[in-house]
């Protein structure tokens, strides 16, 4: 559904030039609930429109949207005006994101912090899991890979900061956590965040040209544990091209 809440009365946006085709509309300067609510009601209102002709394309961040647009179309001082003022009127209704509920697996080979991260926080592999299973997160933005999808509404006391030293390789859809996020990695890469499972869902989809990523800033995510058979079953169809991404859990 979507959200209600008030502002803050004091709230108020900064327009910061990016090179000579870009600019960044700063509503804070860091990972806050309230703040992130001012992102989205500002991208709610740019979907919206009328844009002014230049505007190209714009995307969010956790506390920042960043708009692209034509330096011959449009001045930087006219953008600047433009989306000052469209961040002080009044927000429209937004769109309520979509909700996935995604499978994961924790064997051990999957989930290397996940007893560290457990004996932090003072509870069991087990009871990590339960409380993790139960949160509802939304993806705050995309970025890092294609496809990779910042998720906030992680308690503190599930969470760690990064690892001192990343590893070389994290596995491709390697679930993890850090600094009250979680993510899960579209592909193999390096990596500090913290292991704690592995999911069969194709995370980005190259090959689907109107949304190529799961996940969108506004989506909701729940995560749902599952055994190894079915991580297994999901990975084959996900390998043979039939695994559904709008029911990822293959209805089980």
């Amino acid at each position: 559904m979507p959200e209600n809440r008030e502002l803050p009365p004091a709230a108020t946006a900064r327009v910061v030039p990016l090179g000579d085709a870009a600019l960044t509309m700063e509503f804070g300067d860091r990972i806050d609930p309230e703040i992130h609510l001012r992102v989205k009601r500002f991208c709610a209102a740019l979907e919206a429109g009328p844009l002014p002709q230049g505007v190209e394309e714009w995307a969010p961040a956790f506390a920042s949207v960043t708009l692209w647009y034509d330096p011959e179309k449009i001045s930087h001082a006219a953008l600047a005006h433009f989306v000052a003022g469209l961040s002080n009127a009044a927000p429209p209704e937004e769109k309520a994101g979509a909700c996935h509920e995604i499978p994961f697996c924790r064997d051990e080979d999957f989930a290397p912090d996940l007893a560290e991260l457990a004996e932090l926080g003072g509870l069991t592999p087990e009871a990590y899991i339960e409380e993790f299973s139960a949160l509802v997160f939304e993806v705050y933005m995309l970025g890092f890979q294609p496809g990779f999808a910042y998720l906030g509404g992680l308690p503190e006391k599930l969470s760690a900061p990064r690892l001192t030293t990343p590893r070389k390789i994290v596995p491709a859809r390697s679930l993890a956590v850090a600094d009250l996020m979680c993510a899960a990695y579209p592909f193999a890469s390096p990596g500090g965040w913290r292991l704690i499972g592995r999911t069969p869902a194709p995370l980005f989809d190259p090959a689907n040209p109107t949304r190529p990523a799961l996940l969108a800033p506004g989506d909701r995510v729940r995560w749902r544990e599952i055994d190894r058979a079915a991580y297994q079953r999901l990975e084959s169809q996900r390998g043979a091209g039939d695994f559904d991404a709008r029911n990822p859990t293959g209805g089980s």
